[in-house]
Parts: structure tokens; sequence; C-alpha cells
């Protein structure tokens, strides 16, 4: 059996899905970037149903097949189909629509499933002598947390209680689903840090394994390569990053609050809804905090913005893991993140970056003051380095880990 790369021995034919790729953030990178090395190790195929241009750029040039519908599918959206939960389903249909794709998987040998919109829908399709292997990014936080339901700012869009009380149908499929995975043959479940596998653990109650991911030196070199651009955005000071859809989840009003008084702008990376971003860019007036938003950067884009930048900086709630430490470690920014959720896998207070109480403003300020500092940065970068290659947070470690995994299905 030969893999999709030249010269490669592959252990197995895998289907590797994800619901969509439109959204580009972090988990949808993240997989894009494993998968070269995925198919130097296994006979690889892709399943979405919402392609984008990068992923399909990247198995044309890899030669891997790409299975997914004539028209990409859209998450069905409005109160009505969120209470009733008809995305499992019209998810389901669409996953049975794609040409091919039962057929392929039937006849693989497993399944690596990425969570997010539409996947679990796929589940349905595959016959239990295929093994499955899911990547839990996250439980899903729309059904299981209250951050989801939060205006920017962090206020209510209604009533938290009925807003918990109408997902009940959807949050009951969500943990059927997880746990009648769990109880078949030939199954495993996998965290992407084990702040997540333990609240899959919390959850579910299920026990789940860890599968971390990845960071490209390439994307986010230690120098700048020729082809990254000098600058990017419009910055005329000092600035700090942050990354992700501007949201209460992602902490971004919290992060204009902090900067506050610090003569500190923000670079945002991620864009987000018209009218958030309006009430943001108010709200970081007031503040006296210069704000820049960027609905969306290329890897080059997005290491010249950091290498530029005081710190890259998080105060999102509870992140499941969170790529932009791991970045910033790479081309030697100073990170500092919040002290919660994922963070605490790669950032080791005051060894390379910081940790820090979400209301410790002084704290804050104390921190964004260390990463001005010439030798501190040259240090944490220095450690923050070694965490990458102690953590093995490579794609071919990537690949080797779930090479185990299903090694034992």
């Amino acid at each position: 059996m030969k893999s999709n790369g030249e010269g490669g021995a592959a252990v197995g034919e895998l289907v590797v899905a994800k619901g969509s790729f439109a959204a580009m953030g972090g988990a949808e990178r993240d997989l894009i970037r494993n998968l070269p090395a995925l198919s130097r190790t296994f006979s690889v195929s892709v399943a979405t149903l919402h392609p984008v241009p990068e992923l399909e750029s990247i198995c044309s040039e890899l030669g891997v097949h790409l299975i997914s519908p004539k028209q990409p599918w859209e998450l069905p959206t409005g109160a009505f189909a969120t209470v009733l939960d008809t995305g499992m389903d019209n998810a389901s249909d669409a996953w049975a629509g794609c040409p091919g794709l039962l057929d392929e998987i039937a006849g693989s040998d497993a399944v690596h499933l990425v969570s997010g919109d539409g996947s679990l829908a796929l589940l349905e399709h595959v016959p239990e002598t295929v093994a499955v292997h899911l990547h839990l990014l996250e439980p899903h936080r729309g059904l299981h947390e209250d951050v989801l339901h939060r205006e920017v700012d962090g206020s209510p869009k209604r009533s938290l209680g009925l807003t918990s009380a109408l997902l009940s149908r959807a949050r009951r499929r969500d943990i059927d689903a997880i746990r009648g995975l769990s109880d078949r043959p030939r199954s495993a479940i996998s965290g992407n840090s084990s702040y997540t596998a333990s609240r899959i653990g919390e959850v579910y109650g299920i026990e789940a394994g860890v599968l971390l991911p990845s960071v490209v030196a390439d994307e986010f070199p230690v120098r700048a390569s020729s082809d990254e651009p000098a600058s990017v955005g419009d910055m005329s000071g000092p600035y700090v990053v942050s990354v992700g859809r501007a949201s209460w989840v992602k902490g971004t009003w919290e992060s204009i609050s902090m900067l506050a008084g610090s003569g500190l702008a923000l670079a945002h990376v991620g864009g987000g809804d018209d009218g958030d971003l309006t009430r943001l860019r108010d709200y970081a007036e007031s503040c006296d905090v210069g704000l820049w938003v960027a609905p969306h950067l290329s890897s080059l884009e997005m290491a010249s913005l950091m290498r530029g930048a005081r710190a890259v900086v998080s105060m999102a709630h509870a992140e499941p893991f969170g790529l932009t430490p791991i970045e910033a470690f790479s081309v030697g920014t100073p990170a500092l993140f919040v002290d919660e959720g994922g963070f605490r896998d790669t950032v080791v207070d005051g060894v390379n970056g910081r940790l820090l109480v979400r209301d410790d403003r002084a704290a804050w300020q104390d921190a964004l003051e260390q990463a001005a500092d010439a030798e501190t940065r040259a240090r944490w970068a220095k450690w923050g380095r070694a965490s990458i290659a102690e953590l093995g947070l490579s794609p071919e470690a990537h690949s080797n880990r779930l090479t185990a995994i299903l090694g034992v299905l």
C-alpha cells in the first residue's frame, strides 16, 4: 500500500474529515498544516462539506483526493433551526450526498474526524467495521456553556436560563452522539489539550486522550524570510496582537480594557460582526486605545504582525488549546495569556511568557513592561521554542501520535 507522498509507506487507508473549513480559524489551519505529514504515513483522502481554496490547494499539491458536495454546505441559522437542531439532520443529508464518500469510507481502514459544525453527523454513515478517531477540539460550547450567548461586552443576548432550556434537545443529541461513539467498537476520542480532555470528562462522562496540534517553523520562522512583508496593518506606534473572531469568548472587550493607559494599540486578527466591531471601536476610543482589525491574514502576514508587536495577548475564556502562544514562541514575541484553559499546556509563567489572572490589571500592565525588555524577550523566546520541541508540536509528531492511537483500534 502506498502513501500519497512519493516513496512513503502507508499504514492504512485514512479518511480525514471535518464538517466545514469556512471559518479558517486555528482548527482549520492546524488540520491543513498536518496533512503533508499524514499523507506520508497514510493513504489519505479528505472529506468536507465546505472546502476553501487553501484546502483545495494543499490537496492538489499532495495528490490527495478531496471529497465535497457540489454546493458548499452552510449551517442553518436562526432561532428555529437552532432550537430544533436541524443542522445535524441537514449535515447528515449533505454527507450522504457527497459523490463517492460512502464508498470511500467503507473501503477505508479508519476515519479521523475533526469536530466542528456538521462534523458529528458523519458518524451516522461510518460502518462499525471502520475505526473512528474523533479529535474533539472542545465540547460544544454553545450547548454546554453560556460564553457564546453573550454580547461582545459580556452582557447576555437574552435570558441565559431560557436559552439553556431551549437548547435542551440539541444538548441531549450532542451528548448522545459523543457517548454513542465512545461505546462503539474500534473508536477513540482525543482532546487537543489536557484541559479539553478534562472538559470532555466533565460534560460527557467519558475518558479522552490528548492529540496536540502543531506549529510549522516555515510559517512562523525565527527570522523573517524574503517573502515576509516588512510590516502589516496601520500601526503607527507600539501595539499588541490578539487573534480570534471578535467576541466575548475571545476576550476582545477585556483586552481593550486591559490596555487602557498603557500607550499600546491593539491589532486584532479575525474580524467579527459589523455591529460588534463598531461597538469595539467606540469602546477603544473611549479608552484611548488604538484599534486595528483584520478579518484574515496569511501566515506570513501574521508572522510579520507578531514580529513587530510588543506582545501577543489573549484574555479568551477557557480556550481549549490556543495555537497563538506557540506561534508567538516561534517568531520570538512575548506571549501574555490569561491563566485559564489550554494556555496552561504551553505557557509557563515567567519562563516562556506570562500567565495572568484575568482581573489583575496591574499584573497585566507589569507584564507589558516586561515584554519591552530585550533580555526578557530573548529569554522567553529561547524557552518558548524549547517548549515547542519538548511538547513535540510538529506535524510529524502529530502524525505519529495519530498512528499510535489508530494502531490499537
